[in-house]
């Protein structure tokens, strides 16, 4: 199992670009930016070029209600082109409210939306025409982008829809708000099954995470900060899969020791990829990160 590192992007795009040299000197496998309110993640990363030249980049996720799936995967070709090769596209339709009230579209069928895109996507990234009229999307053309190959492309998938189509048609699949236990029975699974005579899927699971002696404290921080996640039906379905009242209780926070067990239990549920999110105060953060990356340089947590 790997390691990546979420990018914190709500900072001059300057200190996005160092975080990312940082995470790679590290040795974290891959740097992951989400689509939110700040800098757009593909461009970000195209931006970074070679100013990290090993550590793989990818996003979690762009909102595929947010771009057409040309226009996406013009940009993705792009992307790919500008870090020569080191990107992963991780896509996703996002949740009502944010479709609804901030891109101004009808939340309508998500799990079709995500086929329908997918229809357009992959044969566009491998320059193959497209022609999809469909129920939520429509796209004709062929894009040319010499040189460029496609990347790897991930859906991020809490139901069983789309964890199908992770592994049916798309490289694996990027979740969260989720346990160890619950990945391995109801994730991994799903996604393998699907993908069968195919490539082993990936598994990328977010985690947020702090090295501390007050887990108390972190888990009532994640709880004020990120309870809302707990009320959207996708993130629901994820922790009501593993028991979990609410987002706090995904947390991973302790020792070294026990951070460490608890990272483990990732990789023996069939986690490819833990993706780290720390938490706390800076100072706290930072021992968090530190520790990750000592963990993703160990070859156990490599293989």
């Amino acid at each position: 199992m790997q390691i990546g590192m979420w990018i914190d992007e709500e900072r001059p795009l300057p200190a996005v670009v160092e975080a990312v040299v940082d995470a790679e000197r590290r040795g974290f496998a891959r740097a992951w930016f989400g689509q939110r309110v700040g800098w757009d993640p593909m461009t970000a990363i195209a931006a970074i070029g070679d100013r990290a030249a090993r550590i793989g980049l990818g996003t979690a996720i762009v909102v595929t209600w947010s771009r057409h799936p040309l226009t996406l995967a013009a940009e993705a070709l792009t992307v790919q082109a500008a870090v020569q090769g080191r990107f992963t596209l991780g896509i996703g339709p996002s949740h009502q409210p944010i479709v609804e009230g901030r891109f101004g579209h009808r939340w309508h069928r998500p799990g079709l939306h995500v086929e329908e895109q997918l229809d357009v996507l992959l044969p566009a990234l491998r320059g193959e025409a497209v022609e999809v009229h469909g129920e939520t999307v429509t796209a004709a053309g062929t894009l040319t982008a010499p040189g460029a190959s496609a990347p790897p492309l991930l859906i991020s998938a809490h139901g069983p829809r789309l964890l199908r189509l992770a592994g049916e048609r798309a490289d694996g699949v990027i979740t969260t708000w989720t346990d160890p236990r619950s990945v391995a029975e109801n994730v991994v699974p799903a996604v393998r099954a699907a993908a069968a005579g195919r490539p082993d899927p990936q598994v990328v699971v977010g985690v947020i995470a702090t090295l501390t002696d007050d887990p108390d404290a972190a888990r009532t921080h994640v709880a004020q900060n990120f309870g809302m996640a707990g009320d959207l039906p996708s993130y629901r379905r994820t922790l009501d899969q593993a028991g979990m009242a609410g987002p706090e209780d995904t947390v991973l926070a302790g020792n070294e020791a026990e951070l460490e067990k608890a990272v483990r239990r990732f990789a023996d549920a069939g986690v490819t990829e833990l993706q780290l999110c720390p938490v706390g105060p800076p100072a706290e953060q930072e021992r968090t990160i530190a520790f990750f990356g000592e963990l993703a340089r160990q070859s156990a947590f490599r293989a």
